[in-house]
């Protein structure tokens, strides 16, 4: 019996992604969560063989708990399912030891299908992403791309700097290398390149 914790903000989604897994005889869904932080938390509770996440979660976000699960759970497999068919989210989950990386337009039995394969250790990507995965280098820091993140939100450099525990000069630095490795003219462009590329 392989045994999943699923993590899908879409309560609807979540649920549907749950049934669909439940009518299979050797899979069992053992928790679903609909944030990052809650995923985190079933997963310590219930130790389950493999984790299917979505990207973008309140919280935590799939990348996020998947960097978390390759150091906390090394032995929990995780398999991405997005609608996100962004060349920079693929390769940092890849960098990150996904096993799987699928679109949510993947029918059901392929899905149950991966869920096996990517349980044996295999690796599973979506065959139209395969070949874009190093397409795009992300040039940004892990720093700046958390300050980044944050001011495409409209959070002040004052409040990121708390939030971070950053001086505030320090934040317009980070904004500013990373609006020039991005050739952006302003933060919220440096934001919508890094957001389109998949790289925050």
């Amino acid at each position: 019996m392989i045994r999943i914790v699923l993590a899908e903000d879409q309560k609807l989604l979540l649920g549907a992604i749950g049934a669909l897994l439940d009518l299979d005889d050797d899979i069992e869904v053992v928790g679903r969560a609909g944030s990052g932080d809650e995923a985190r938390e079933l997963i310590e509770s219930q130790s389950p063989d493999l984790v299917i996440s979505d990207i973008e979660m309140p919280g935590m976000t799939g990348l996020e708990l998947a960097e978390w699960l390759a150091q906390a759970q090394p032995g929990t497999r995780m398999l991405i399912l997005t609608t996100f068919a962004r060349p920079g989210y693929l390769r940092r989950a890849l960098e990150a030891g996904v096993g799987g990386y699928l679109l949510k337009e993947t029918p059901a039995d392929k899905l149950a299908d991966a869920v096996r394969r990517v349980h044996r250790g295999e690796r599973v990507i979506a065959p139209e992403l395969a070949l874009t995965a190093f397409d795009a280098r992300d040039p940004l820091t892990e720093r700046e791309r958390q300050v980044l993140r944050l001011a495409g939100e409209g959070i002040s450099n004052a409040a990121i700097g708390r939030r971070l525990h950053l001086a505030e000069g320090t934040v317009r630095n980070y904004l500013s290398e990373a609006i020039g490795k991005l050739n952006a003219d302003n933060r919220i462009e440096a934001f919508r390149i890094a957001r389109d590329q998949g790289w925050l």
